[in-house]
């Protein structure tokens, strides 16, 4: 990787057909990479095709070892190098206290978040060894940097994916692989809707209400969007950023807790 010109790279993104991921990958794609997606939606995936033709795709549920062991069987009949990984996928979990939180949902969370990120980091690394050069990034969390209240599974799988940040850093430097995490705050767009809609359901007050006190919780009282997370992952996949690793980057405007004033 050279500069910030990815035209000789090969880029991989989970989830990468639709939400952040989307965008992720399109911004890659203006900048002149070949980008391979992984994603568990055939919809998604085939509008993606169909709009950028230069990318390839895998239907692949992270969270299945045996689905990511075959997307990358198919990842390498059309590459011989992969340059950039993004650990882009993952859901939001289900909201409510930890006694009415359900195993069902718990796993689920950890499964894709957390484990789905091992499966494919494992498979990539040795590509990236192979030239001793690369870039992984993962999408953590501010959750992962606060406790989360009502965000049990997720704010638990995002504190892992800075300890593997950290852990992949250090294993990795010295086949010069870099390793960093970004820590968005709410990012517009449907999932967070969700997010909000069921928190303020659980409460007994309105989306509105629970949108304006997640705002308060950053200085800059605003939610990032797809763009402002798209911009940090080509910085860091760029060589520009070729010495930091093992860093946990916030794209967040100032998140100052995540401490919830309608509980106090």
């Amino acid at each position: 990787m050279t500069g910030s010109d990815f035209e000789q790279d090969v880029v991989l993104v989970t989830g990468g057909a639709s939400g952040v991921g989307r965008t992720i990958t399109e911004y890659f794609l203006a900048r002149g990479a070949s980008v391979h997606v992984c994603d568990a939606s055939a919809e998604h995936i085939d509008d993606l095709l169909n709009k950028h033709p230069r990318a390839s795709a895998s239907l692949c549920d992270i969270a299945n070892s045996a689905q990511v062991a075959s997307a990358f069987d198919d990842f390498r009949t059309k590459y011989e190098q992969l340059d950039v990984l993004v650990n882009n996928a993952g859901i939001a979990g289900q909201t409510g206290s930890v006694e009415d939180l359900s195993v069902e949902h718990w796993d689920r969370c950890i499964d894709v978040n957390l484990n789905g990120t091992f499966y494919m980091t494992r498979l990539a690394v040795p590509f990236m060894k192979h030239h001793e050069s690369g870039a992984i990034v993962n999408m953590a969390s501010t959750a992962g940097l606060f406790g989360c209240p009502n965000r049990s599974p997720y704010a638990a799988s995002k504190w892992a994916m800075i300890g593997l940040t950290k852990t992949w850093a250090m294993e990795l430097g010295p086949y010069n692989i870099r390793v960093n995490a970004i820590c968005p705050t709410c990012v517009e767009g449907d999932r967070i809707d969700s997010v909000i809609d069921s928190d303020a359901a659980n409460r007994g007050l309105t989306s509105d209400e629970i949108r304006d006190v997640y705002k308060r919780q950053t200085s800059m009282r605003t939610f990032v969007t797809a763009d402002d997370v798209a911009n940090m992952v080509l910085f860091l996949a760029s060589g520009q950023a070729a010495r930091i690793s093992g860093q946990t980057i916030a794209v967040d405007g100032h998140t100052e807790t995540l401490a919830n004033w309608l509980d106090h």
